[in-house]
């Protein structure tokens, strides 16, 4: 909740227009707008078994979801949260003000490295897609299961993308799992790895380069040293 508040602190010290991601209507509906027709687009004629989602601000899963329950509904919304910030999970009730921000922070949410997945709050929108029932099922990720499918992904898929992307991933292979032969799973990827460079994921990653990194490099003319002048 401390960003939250910096944030409304610094909108009205400076003046500053305070979009209010985590309550504003704005955000679900430009989700049901694109995102959610993206979708019914790319799957139309196509089975769609399951859709598989993170939640951050919930204006992803709420525009998303309720647009499938309309015109897919066949298709189970599953959304994936932290081992360690189980909020959907348990179900904790979430204290707001009249206006839906936080009143204080989930009982259930402890420290985790998913950033953005989730705050230490339920927000409004995800909230609303709680009560609008279009949940299907809550699985919970751990950390270190989230960071392995991100390199997973960047390694053997060329897919380039954060700590919760991976999390999401992981829940999907979760789904695929226990699901028959010929089911149709869409994961949300919804980040890009640059903005994890400083973080956990990146821990294991020296900083010079290795010995077969540098024999990588050194292994084609152009990169050999040139002898020395007499």
């Amino acid at each position: 909740m401390g960003m939250v508040k910096k944030a409304v602190e610094l909108a009205e010290m400076n003046g500053w227009f305070l979009t209010r991601q985590f309550e504003n209507e704005a955000n679900a509906d430009y989700h049901s707008r694109t995102t959610a027709r993206e979708i019914i687009r790319d799957f139309a004629g196509q089975r769609l078994d399951y859709w598989v989602t993170g939640f951050g601000t919930g204006g992803t899963l709420k525009g998303v979801a309720r647009v499938l329950k309309k015109e897919r509904p066949e298709t189970k919304v599953v959304v994936c949260e932290p081992a360690d910030a189980p909020m959907l999970t348990n179900g904790a009730a979430q204290e707001r003000h009249a206006d839906g921000t936080p009143a204080k922070a989930n009982a259930s949410w402890k420290p985790h490295p998913m950033q953005g997945w989730s705050p230490d709050f339920v927000p409004k929108l995800t909230g609303d897609a709680v009560d609008m029932k279009v949940i299907h099922q809550v699985l919970t990720v751990s950390g270190p299961e989230a960071m392995k499918c991100s390199k997973d992904l960047a390694q053997k898929e060329g897919i380039f993308v954060g700590i919760t992307a991976g999390g999401t991933f992981a829940a999907a292979l979760k789904v695929a799992k226990d699901a028959p032969k010929g089911t149709a799973i869409l994961c949300m990827l919804p980040d890009t790895g640059e903005r994890y460079l400083s973080t956990p994921l990146f821990a294991d990653v020296p900083v010079d380069m290795t010995e077969e990194e540098l024999a990588i490099m050194r292994s084609t003319p152009s990169c050999q040293l040139a002898p020395k002048a007499a």
